[in-house]
Order: C-alpha cells, then structure tokens, then sequence
C-alpha cells in the first residue's frame, strides 16, 4: 500500500515540529502494520519535508525506507537532512533489512527517533550504529505519544503480553441490556461506529461462548476501510457452539476450550472448516484466561479488543487480565437490567479495583471513557528515553 503524499506546506521549524509530522505519518499505517509498530518518518531538509512515509504491512518497507523512497522519486537530496521517525530504526535484519543501515548509505545528517525500540533485538543498537557512523541522533522527542500509539506493540516487548482493551456500552445507570438481553441499541450510531474502529486497531476480538449464544455476532469491522480483519477468539471451555454461527463465517477463528475430549466430534468439525481449536485448562476446568494472554502475545498480537459478556468480562478482570476499559455511556437510565460486570460482592471498600481516567471524549450524543487499571496505567506511566 503507497499513499499518495502530500507533504505539509509548513515548515519545519524545531524538533517537536518534525516529530508531530512524522507521528500524523505513523497514524495513516493504524490499521496495517501489526505486528509490527505503526511508525512514521519525514526527511527535513532546510526547514522542509522532502520525502514521508508509513510502515507498509509486515514484510513490506518500513517508515525510513518508505521516506527514502519518496524523496528520490521527487527528486530530493537527503545528504545532510533530517530524519524524525516514530520509533529508533532498526538494526537486525527481521522481515526485512535494517532501516539503520539505509539511512546510513542514504548520508542522512541527524536523526530524530521518539523513543528507543523496546523490541531486545534493536534496544538502543540502532542508534548506537547511527551515531558511531557519525550521524547525529537524539531521542525522548514526544516519547508519551509515540508509546500511546503503539501500545500494544510495547506490551508485547516488555512484558510478552497484549495491550487488552474491554469494551462495553451501558446506560447512565450501567446496565448494558435489559434483563431479557435486549441491547440494541443503547448507545447512539456515532458511538457504535468509534467502536468498529477501536475494533479495527487491534490484532483479535475475544468474546465468550456467551455472547455467541445471545447475540450470535460476526464480530468483523464493519462501515471502515480496512485490509485487516482481526483474529476473533471464542472462550468456549465445552466447545458449546453452534457450528453454523455468524462468527464461524469469513476468516477463520481460534476457539480456546478447556478440555479435550476423546472423539470429540465437534473439534474435528471446527477444525475441517478451518478454524483452530486450543485447550488451555485452568485448575476449575474452565478456559485459563491468563495463559491465552500469554498465548496471544506469542502470536504477535498486539492488542485485544474484548466484547464479551458480564461473565467473562468478570473474570477477565478477576484474574488480572484486562489493561484499559473503553466504555460507551448512554444519556438514558433502563433500570434493572444486566450489568457490566458480575463481580462477586466486596466487604469492604479497600477491596475494589481502582482504574484512572485516561480520556473522557464525548462521541455524538454518548460519552466514550478510557480508564486504565492502576497498574497498568502505572506500568504505560514510565516514559522511556527521557534525555
């Protein structure tokens, strides 16, 4: 995928300046480059952008050999220019070459990244080889913003898990149906749509059997161009589903059960279509919700995006695997009705879960709330690279 580039008219006047470019640069690649970071890079050159560009879907060029491209094909000289990327470029050869060597043989001047590469292949050795090949670096330049859009991507890194995201919609007084499952629709068509692009950021959808059973959903980004349907993930610890639901529809599925059973006919149905079955039992024989974290992040996924229901929503936040809640709060009150969560009753309130206030957007007529758990919002507090 090439954008036709446009650059800014405006110059170039200071590094924060080049890094919000290369930034607005890495968010045109939001839906495309996972598993790899959403980076960007612009070349500067005498307070002007010469050459821009986006990391292209794995395999393909990234940000700096896309910018690099850009500024030949309009006949630009790079010698001597700037470069802001996103992130440090890398050093190792993965799907593709090092970015640092090209930026080398390219005679870049000085090169600006936002935050030194997590990942411990590169960690810091791509500017070293920058710099000992006596281009100029820095780094630390808008490092909050350029982590927050890759998220994911530096979980993944540092601690070998997902960014996991749960998302509900609710009315004022928190009920997200009526107590005959009746949900649709709570909130306004401006909040579902913001919904079907957060969907659309992350690498899988996790719902449980559940939902399936309720709402049989499909679970696919819908009203948004995007080339890349995340992976959905069913928690089914019996193997429960129907095998002609909308979710077994399109792409392929991963259904986590808890148990194998001997002539378990259903698995070899499920897998006949394509779709793949995996056990990872906890001790209660229901799904271990911690080790399919830990299993996604061994697939490259970079963030999951949940829409379950209050159950497995519980436990999600029970056994500590949720980082951010993304909630979508209608202005109506429904009464009783079923809730977000089912959380066992607290005897005190030292006990309760505390999160913190990320953002609080409002979205058409309904209010969108980010809040993260307070460790994670602890854990993603750290700036990295600070000069």
């Amino acid at each position: 995928m090439k954008d036709h580039v446009t650059h800014d008219s405006q110059p170039i006047l200071n590094d924060t300046e080049g890094m919000a470019a290369a930034l607005a640069w890495a968010a045109r690649g939001m839906f495309i480059t996972a598993p790899n970071p959403r980076i960007g890079c612009v070349i500067v050159k005498d307070d002007v952008v010469i050459g821009a560009g986006h990391t292209q879907p794995a395999g393909q060029a990234h940000a700096e050999i896309q910018a690099l491209r850009d500024a030949a094909a309009r006949g630009n000289d790079v010698r001597g220019a700037t470069a802001y990327v996103t992130l440090e470029p890398c050093s190792h050869h993965g799907r593709t070459p090092p970015c640092s060597d090209a930026l080398i043989a390219a005679g870049l001047g000085r090169v600006v990244a936002a935050m030194v590469d997590p990942n411990p292949l590169v960690a810091g050795r791509g500017l070293a080889q920058l710099e000992a090949a006596g281009i100029g670096v820095r780094s630390g330049i808008m490092a909050r913003e350029a982590q927050e859009l890759n998220i994911g991507f530096f979980s993944r890194m540092v601690r070998g898990l997902p960014w996991v995201r749960l998302k509900v919609a609710a009315s004022l007084d928190g009920a997200t149906a009526l107590a005959g499952g009746e949900s649709q629709w709570i909130t306004g068509p401006d909040a579902r749509a913001d919904g079907h692009a957060w969907r659309a950021r992350a690498s899988a959808i996790v719902t449980g059997i559940g939902t399936v059973k309720a709402d049989n959903p499909q679970l696919t980004v819908r009203g948004l161009a995007t080339p890349m349907q995340p992976r959905r993930v069913i928690v089914d610890s019996r193997l429960e589903i129907d095998l002609d639901a909308h979710i077994l529809q399109g792409e392929p599925c991963w259904l986590v059960a808890a148990a194998e059973q001997p002539g378990d006919e259903k698995a070899a149905a499920l897998r006949a279509a394509g779709h793949e079955v995996l056990y990872l039992p906890n001790a209660h024989g229901k799904v271990d919700l911690p080790a399919l974290m830990r299993e996604l992040g061994r697939r490259e996924v970079n963030e999951v995006h949940v829409e379950a229901g209050s159950k497995l929503n519980a436990s999600l936040v029970r056994e500590g695997c949720v980082d951010e809640l993304l909630v979508y709060l209608a202005p109506s009150l429904i009464g009783p009705g079923q809730g977000m969560f089912d959380l066992p009753p607290l005897t005190q309130l030292t006990e309760r879960r505390q999160l913190r206030f990320h953002d609080v957007t409002r979205v058409g007529d309904d209010l969108r709330i980010l809040a993260r758990f307070a460790e994670a919002a602890q854990s993603s507090s750290a700036t990295p690279n600070k000069e």
